[in-house]
């Protein structure tokens, strides 16, 4: 089967929530666990439409809670791929906090997902190769088989010393 590319602006994905009581912790601000929930969900939509497969998610970079999100707030989550491997994609998705009746906007988290495609059988799915447009997408691009190795390495499914991307960017004479 051809494997054929699609752009990074195809699996744009924008998805925008109200946080509720229901959402929040005792200080009146989202719980983490929620936004994760939210996150995975933004960003496995973005996945699935650059593979034209279900998706799972098989690792999420570090989460920081950069700015509280109030009871109130309008949440707005953007998610993109920025690299397609053989059958995973990497997923940048940002997490934007708006009180509506202020009129304040603050970017409140960022981070990357890995998604894994599936076939029918739920076996591993080839996924489109990724075409780069604008100067963001193609610096995001080319910084992310550094992030993937980091990826692996931290989880044990790579040595150190065969991650040539990280060695090229921290080693560039050698």
């Amino acid at each position: 089967m051809e494997i054929h590319s699609k752009p990074a602006s195809e699996s744009y994905t924008v998805m925008n929530e109200l946080v509720l009581p229901n959402d929040t912790n005792p200080l009146h601000n989202l719980m983490g666990g929620r936004l994760l929930h939210l996150m995975d969900i933004a960003a496995a939509i973005s996945a699935q439409r650059h593979s034209n497969h279900v998706v799972v998610t098989a690792s999420v970079d570090n989460v920081s809670f950069k700015h509280p999100v109030k009871l109130g707030d309008v949440i707005t989550l953007k998610a993109k791929v920025t690299r397609a491997f053989h059958t995973s994609m990497e997923v940048r998705i940002e997490v934007w906090t708006e009180n509506i009746p202020s009129g304040s906007k603050v970017k409140s988290n960022e981070a990357y997902y890995t998604f894994v495609a599936l076939d029918n059988d739920g076996k591993p799915a080839n996924v489109p190769n990724l075409i780069t447009e604008t100067e963001e997408e193609k610096q995001l691009y080319e910084t992310a088989q550094f992030r993937r190795e980091l990826r692996l390495i931290l989880a044990g499914k790579m040595k150190a010393e065969n991650a040539t991307g990280i060695k090229a960017i921290l080693f560039p004479e050698i």
